[in-house]
């Protein structure tokens, strides 16, 4: 399978080989699968099956291929991630998952990572969130607007805080943010910063300058980007770029 990467408000997914990270930490929780018969190893110690590892928890990982998913913590995935945990700092699958013969043909990543949520027994359902699924008519309203404002490059963070949105869609603020997390499996303010964040990756993609991106998607510089990129996924975006490249 050619390396691949899906990247959405509260997760990046990505299928790839050759992954050698230098000791570091980040905010997301990370959910590594080896492919069967490559070597992967945390801390230097050989894992063959799929493993969990907490957030803000240093750690080192080399994977010859599979999967890597980078969760939100506060969504509805990184929340069951964290119940797996129980507690420990990572956790390694006991029973590894089968594949399926034909998933190289696939580019449905639910039905790809099928096994994997099967053997941890958490809903693959949590992967299929998205705008697409949302049905209350508010929060489909307030997206649209969302969208219009990122593609037209003038995101202004002020106008998007929970009072100023509550207010606007003529719910109560707590009201708003207990219906947004419901309908997208994300609380609002992290699921704002994964956008602009996206926003950003996507302009740099496009061949805006680091500083013109960080604009664009509302942080204060192109440092405070960079910053806050690195605390969340434990790369820079200099290193991000160059896996969205190879997809």
């Amino acid at each position: 399978m050619k390396s691949k990467v899906w990247f959405k408000p509260g997760m990046v997914i990505i299928y790839g080989s050759s992954i050698d990270a230098s000791p570091h930490r980040h905010h997301a929780i990370q959910l590594a699968w080896p492919t069967t018969g490559h070597n992967c190893k945390l801390d230097h110690a050989d894992i063959s099956a799929p493993v969990i590892i907490d957030s803000n928890v240093e750690h080192q990982l080399q994977l010859d291929e599979g999967w890597i998913l980078l969760v939100e913590p506060t969504s509805a995935l990184g929340i069951a991630l964290s119940q797996q945990l129980d507690g420990h700092a990572y956790k390694a699958m006991t029973i590894i998952p089968s594949t399926f013969d034909d998933a190289e043909y696939s580019d449905d990543f639910s039905t790809l990572l099928s096994p994997l949520f099967s053997g941890l027994e958490i809903s693959n359902q949590f992967l299929l969130l998205n705008e697409n699924t949302v049905t209350d008519a508010r929060i489909k309203r307030l997206l649209d607007e969302l969208n219009q404002c990122l593609g037209d490059k003038c995101l202004k963070p002020s106008h998007w805080r929970a009072a100023d949105v509550a207010k606007q869609l003529a719910l109560s603020e707590s009201r708003f943010l207990h219906l947004f997390s419901q309908e997208l499996g994300i609380p609002w303010r992290p699921y704002l910063l994964w956008r602009r964040m996206i926003c950003a990756v996507r302009a740099i993609l496009n061949g805006d300058s680091a500083t013109d991106a960080a604009h664009m998607a509302g942080f204060s510089d192109s440092a405070h980007l960079s910053r806050t990129f690195r605390q969340t996924f434990g790369m820079t975006i200099r290193q991000a770029n160059t896996i969205f490249l190879k997809s």
